[in-house]
């Protein structure tokens, strides 16, 4: 479904900040790229969309999705893409939102810019993807300003958006690194389950490792911009190539001598 080639990404005519980076994927498969903060994962997210920031730029590889690179498409092609075969998930859903509107009023605008559902069509879809987050009584939700829920619960409205139209690929960018553990916890399952119903394909970036290792069919650690350790969640956690990783995998908590991975 998709394919990442050598890619290497610079901004303005500085080092580059992401370098030969390669990546396949299945469709449903969920993989997690974990690095800390600067390591250039959220930018590798950023370009499979098409939305580097400022003078980010591609100066080498290929993003193929589906048969056709993502590299030159135009802006109706990008238009049809966004949102609905391809979603994004940002770390702080809230933020997205207009804070002055409420809820309500804001799915169902996203809703109609993308198809041609009526208001009490579009209302309704909201109201089942708000349900398949596990969100309480969300005709209450829709009704709701989002300074009115919490973290967790704006995080959910942002899942359900993305999921909307049933994407093929969801772009997940630290979606749980801003709540507390248990919430993290909830969050994780949610999506794993939504790929199960969807049979969606998640990259998911995060600083967590435990994240990664619990949710992730393969896991891909950055550092610097390059890649230090890839393969399958088994052979990234029982056979780590660098010290990186080790290091990261040894952050994961345990409890009673046993870690959770």
């Amino acid at each position: 479904m998709l394919e990442i080639k050598d890619l290497t990404i610079q901004y303005g005519e500085k080092d580059a900040v992401v370098e030969n980076f390669s990546l396949t994927m299945q469709k449903g498969e969920i993989i997690s790229i974990v690095g800390e903060s600067g390591s250039g994962k959220s930018t590798v997210l950023r370009s499979i969309i098409g939305g580097l920031l400022g003078q980010g730029k591609i100066i080498s590889g290929d993003i193929i999705f589906n048969g056709k690179s993502l590299l030159n498409l135009s802006n109706n092609e990008w238009r049809e893409l966004r949102g609905t075969v391809i979603s994004m998930i940002s770390q702080d859903c809230g933020a997205t939102l207009n804070p002055i509107r409420k809820i309500g009023s804001q799915y169902i605008e996203y809703i109609n810019a993308h198809t041609n559902l009526n208001k009490t069509e579009a209302e309704n879809k909201a109201l089942s993807m708000l349900e398949k987050v596990r969100l309480p009584e969300v005709k209450n939700i829709m009704n709701s300003y989002p300074y009115e829920l919490s973290g967790g619960m704006k995080q959910r409205v942002g899942i359900a958006m993305a999921l909307t139209f049933e994407p093929e690929l969801v772009l997940a960018d630290e979606p749980t690194s801003a709540l507390d553990v248990t919430t993290q916890a909830q969050i994780v399952k949610q999506m794993m389950e939504l790929r199960d119903e969807f049979n969606t394909g998640i990259i998911i970036v995060t600083h967590n490792m435990g994240v990664a290792a619990y949710m992730a069919d393969k896991i891909v650690v950055m550092q610097n911009g390059v890649v230090v350790d890839s393969g399958t969640r088994e052979e990234v956690i029982n056979n780590p190539k660098s010290d990186y990783t080790k290091k990261l995998l040894k952050a994961i908590p345990e409890m009673d001598g046993e870690r959770f991975v």
